[in-house]
């Protein structure tokens, strides 16, 4: 085997492993802090919004620091392996104010772990000429495998097996984040003091980031709140772990047609699809369908976020000039996943605990429903302008 070959399985297999660690505690932390640990909403809320907020401030740190050292795979490899140990905490630990910093001492490492592998990968597929999606799609190939497995072993075990799962696999991820090649950070880059002006002069730039707060806030914020959902639903653990696999999975194909669909309608329609299905989904949620409904309509996630995320890219590369894209980029996942993440988590964590999981999903469909607004008049502002 050869060493290219052998550095792009590596790639493959801390996707695999890291984002299997990510569906092992995401989606059922939630249902481990309602039924084992007996927190109401807002508890549940404020715990799991710790990441995004983590995100929004810690991930351009991650840069700096990767930047400043020069050995991105080694720090990626020491916050994973602190990632992983620290989630050990949610076992020992059962009163709410220590886990709240649990929550955030974790979230502090963990936001390290996908721009930092995201931005060593990126640089390499560029260097050798591999295709970045066919190491990527490792990670949603790990993440629904995880919520499959883990589900069940929810069932048979019991919650907290998430944390040992969570646990291992990132060791396993600690140990191949060590043998990837050293690359310099690129996306992950923390250029956020030039360029800042030139790009809030750009309007359609503010549009979109108000976009993707309030159609990918809403998307990310789902993850904690599915569970709950389908559990109040009917759904067992397993139902949990199937609706989470069926979700993931169906990213996969649209993320593959998505350039296709692109050069036949274009990016911003591709973007209005993916807002418009967000809506339908979470509408459809409020008024308590049925359990096979909910199994049904989960594919729906992948024309919202399977298309989302390669048309939002693309559109950022087209309305921002080359020399701030990577500020862009920066400003772009600040918004999506902290900002917009961390306000729908926080805020849907009230809201169940004022009313249901129901009106956490009506909260989901009017932000959406903006979001469909802005895009409808973001297309309108490019014809105007063409």
């Amino acid at each position: 085997m050869d060493k290219q070959t052998r550095n792009l399985l590596q790639f493959k297999g801390f996707y695999l492993f890291s984002f299997f660690a990510v569906g092992s505690l995401t989606p059922l932390l939630s249902v481990y802090l309602s039924e084992v640990e007996k927190m109401n909403g807002y508890q549940i809320g404020t715990i799991m919004s710790a990441g995004p907020i983590a995100m929004m401030f810690m991930q351009p740190i991650w840069g700096m620091v990767c930047d400043w050292s020069g050995k991105p795979a080694k720090i990626l490899s020491l916050t994973t392996l602190l990632a992983g140990v620290l989630a050990l905490g949610y076992l020992f630990i059962h009163d709410y104010q220590w886990l709240v910093m649990i929550a955030i001492i974790l979230a502090i490492f963990q936001s390290a772990i996908i721009p930092v592998s995201d931005g060593i990968s990126l640089q390499y597929a560029t260097r050798v000429k591999a295709n970045y999606g066919n190491l990527r799609l490792f990670g949603s190939l790990g993440f629904a495998l995880a919520v499959f497995i883990m589900g069940r072993l929810a069932e048979t075990i019991g919650l907290s097996v998430i944390f040992y799962s969570f646990f291992i696999t990132l060791v396993i991820s600690a140990y191949l984040a060590l043998r990837l090649p050293e690359e310099p950070q690129s996306l992950a880059k923390p250029n956020l003091i030039f360029g800042v002006k030139e790009l809030l002069s750009i309007k359609r730039f503010l549009i979109f980031l108000a976009i993707t707060f309030l159609i990918f806030g809403p998307n990310l914020a789902n993850n904690v709140y599915y569970g709950l959902f389908i559990e109040d639903r009917g759904g067992t653990y397993t139902g949990i772990g199937i609706a989470f696999l069926l979700a993931v999975l169906s990213e996969i194909p649209f993320m593959r047609a998505a350039g296709s669909w692109v050069k036949k309608i274009g990016l911003l329609p591709i973007v209005l699809i993916a807002a418009f299905s967000s809506l339908l989904r979470w509408a459809l949620y409020y008024f308590e369908p049925s359990l096979n409904l909910v199994y049904f309509t989960s594919v729906m996630q992948g024309l919202s976020i399977g298309l989302f995320i390669p048309a939002g890219l693309q559109y950022l590369r087209k309305i921002v000039p080359v020399h701030i894209i990577v500020t862009a980029i920066t400003f772009y996942s600040a918004i999506g996943n902290g900002l917009g993440n961390w306000f729908s988590t926080f805020t849907a964590g009230i809201i169940m605990e004022q009313a249901d999981i129901y009106t956490v999903y009506l909260f989901f469909g009017v932000l959406s429903l903006f979001g469909v607004i802005l895009t409808l008049w973001l297309i309108w502002l490019e014809r105007k302008n063409r």
